[in-house]
C-alpha cells in the first residue's frame, strides 16, 4: 500500500450507493495514494462474502473484523479508505482515525442510491430482499445525525464520480494534502 505520510486518512462515508467506492478508487489515484475498501478488504482477509459473514457468523463477526482493520489503519496515514455504510456508527471506531483523519459524506437520496445499487443490492445484508427501500431510508434517516459530523460534505446527486473525485481532491488540498 501507498502511503503518504503526515498527510491524514480520507475518509469517505456515505449510504451505500454513495459512490464511495467508486469516487474512492478515482480519489486514491489522482492523490498517488492507496485506496482501501473495508469491505473488499475484509472478503479477502476472510475468504467469504461480508454477505456470507453476515449470514453465518452475524453482524457483530463483521463489526470487530471492521473494528480490528480500523486499528491497523490507524497505524497508517495518507490513505483514501472507504469503510462501510455503518462505520461510522460507531463512534469509537471513527475515534481510532479522528484525528488527524478527514472525514468526507458523500450524499444521495434513497432513490438515487437505490438506482445506482441496482441488482448489486442483493450483496448487501441490511438491504437484501423486499422492502429495501423502506430499510434504506430507515437507515439514512438513523445515520444522518453520525454522518452530520462529517468534516465535509459532496452532494453526488447529480455529479459524475469524477466530479466528485475532483471535489474531494479540492478538500485534500485545503487540508494539506500534496497534491502534484
Amino acid at each position: 500500500m501507498t502511503t503518504l505520510t503526515g498527510a491524514p486518512h480520507l475518509v469517505l462515508v456515505g449510504l451505500p450507493g454513495s459512490g464511495k467506492s467508486t469516487v474512492g478508487r478515482l480519489l486514491a489515484s489522482e492523490l498517488g495514494a492507496s485506496f482501501l475498501d473495508f469491505d473488499e478488504e475484509i472478503e479477502r482477509r476472510e475468504g467469504t462474502t461480508v454477505s456470507e459473514i453476515f449470514e453465518k457468523r452475524g453482524e457483530a463477526a463483521f463489526r470487530t473484523m471492521e473494528t480490528a482493520l480500523t486499528r491497523e489503519l490507524a497505524e497508517k496515514s495518507g490513505m483514501v479508505l472507504s469503510p462501510g455504510g455503518g462505520w461510522m456508527v460507531h463512534e469509537a471506531k471513527v475515534a481510532l482515525l479522528r484525528p488527524p483523519a478527514r472525514i468526507i459524506l458523500l450524499e444521495v437520496s434513497v432513490p438515487t442510491a437505490l438506482a445506482r445499487l441496482g441488482s448489486g443490492i442483493t450483496r448487501r445484508p441490511l438491504l437484501a430482499g423486499a422492502a429495501a427501500e423502506e430499510r434504506l431510508a430507515s437507515i439514512a434517516a438513523a445515520r444522518m445525525p453520525l454522518y452530520s459530523r462529517a468534516d465535509a460534505a459532496i452532494n453526488t446527486e447529480s455529479l459524475t464520480p469524477q466530479e466528485v473525485a475532483n471535489s474531494g481532491l479540492r478538500l485534500a488540498s485545503a487540508w494539506g494534502w500534496p497534491i502534484g
